[in-house]
């Protein structure tokens, strides 16, 4: 049996964030992760923007720029060209073990090829006190004082002790990284209508002029269809823009759930945090969360580690819920409201929705994108574009 002030489950980029923090503040901790090595399977397509990594502290070697973006449609579309690079897409498996160096060097203890598979709890309270763990070294028992549950879309620890349920409304994508003839290493590109998704989009993601991710992302339970056999679909057919890539070869497979469903009602128990995509901390709108999991991560391990010495009581942890949530519940809500609309659209439908998205500046689409839905921002996006459908999606926006 061995004892931890804290203990997280998951070495994704929320878990590792808040090993990192809670270690530097002092706390004696332990990260659990599942797979043989941090990073080993990606599960995401990497998007994310430039501004929030710089904020983040994360080495620009992470990441390959990108300051154009091209929507394709059924029988439109459309480039929004940029002079700076604005947003970016993360080499995954390096920025996890970035990460991972970052919480070792702190002093935390990370334990890989690690299943968390048990937790233990007071029968008196429910309140939670340790783990069983199936290690490298055999079956153990961890004595903790708190639990982050970073455990992604299976939210394991909350939903085994009965806080929360499984996610009902998701995402899933399917996902080739592939070597390619020749792409535009500056330019994304989001593919919408029926040959591409039906509930949901595909993109084009680059991280080099050779190297890009092409996936599909589906809504569940809108569609009932695998998005791998779409995928296969649109590489074998090259829709448009694959064929301006030459040579498509896949190298690398990747699949993964995320969240589609907005905040947890509540995301702090006693004695337990869940942070990432077992939050619900997940940017709808493109289904993105990355940068909110490395935030809110690290203030997941600063706010737990100071909740050590009032016994990590949930009114001891509630500052962690206040503050993510008033940085990030509306920008969801609004986000979601978005994406309900978009969802249903036909062929025709998509084709004059990408008409409205050709009207805004490169400033403009990147904060309707990211979701940066503030009132100011919306009402002023309104005013200087008075066509009667751009209109109705921002009052989608923000509607109260």
């Amino acid at each position: 049996m061995y004892n931890y002030d804290i203990a997280i489950v998951g070495g994704g980029p929320a878990g590792l964030s808040a090993a990192y923090t809670a270690a530097k503040a002092g706390a004696k901790v332990i990260l659990f992760e599942r797979d043989k090595s941090v990073g080993q399977f990606v599960r995401t397509s990497g998007v994310s923007w430039i501004c929030e990594m710089k904020k983040l502290e994360i080495p620009e070697k992470l990441y390959n720029p990108i300051k154009n973006y091209r929507f394709v449609s059924h029988k439109n579309e459309i480039t929004i060209k940029g002079s700076e690079y604005r947003s970016c897409v993360l080499d995954v498996r390096s920025l996890y073990q970035y990460l991972s160096f970052l919480a070792a060097k702190a002093g935390a203890d990370i334990s890989i090829n690690s299943n968390v598979v048990d937790v233990l709890s007071s029968k008196n309270n429910n309140r939670i006190s340790g783990l069983i763990v199936n290690t490298p070294k055999g079956k153990t028992e961890v004595r903790t004082r708190l639990v982050i549950d970073a455990s992604g879309f299976n939210s394991f620890v909350g939903r085994k002790l009965g806080y929360v349920s499984t996610w009902k409304r998701y995402g899933v994508g399917a996902e080739f990284e592939c070597y390619c003839d020749q792409a535009d290493p500056e330019t994304w590109t989001l593919m919408v209508g029926s040959n591409y998704s039906p509930a949901g989009y595909a993109w084009l993601f680059p991280l080099s002029s050779n190297r890009v991710r092409i996936g599909v992302g589906i809504g569940k339970p809108e569609s009932l269809i695998d998005p791998l056999k779409v995928l296969n679909n649109i590489i074998e057919n090259k829709f448009k823009p694959l064929a301006e890539l030459g040579i498509i070869q896949p190298i690398e497979y990747h699949y993964g759930y995320i969240p589609n469903q907005g905040a947890r009602n509540c995301s702090v128990f006693e004695g337990l945090i869940l942070v990432g995509d077992s939050a619900g901390q997940s940017n709808p709108l493109v289904l993105e969360g990355i940068r909110h999991a490395i935030e809110f991560g690290r203030l997941a391990g600063q706010i737990g580690s100071a909740s050590l010495s009032r016994y990590c009581s949930k009114n001891s942890l509630m500052d962690y819920e206040h503050e993510w949530k008033k940085q990030l519940s509306s920008r969801i809500e609004s986000a979601l409201r978005v994406q309900s609309r978009w969802i249903g659209l036909t062929d025709d439908e998509w084709d004059r929705e990408i008409s409205i998205l050709r009207d805004m500046s490169v400033d403009e689409f990147i904060d309707f994108i990211s979701s940066e839905f503030s009132p100011r921002k919306m009402i002023k996006l309104a005013l200087n574009h008075p066509k009667l459908v751009a209109r109705q999606l921002f009052n989608l926006i923000i509607k109260k």
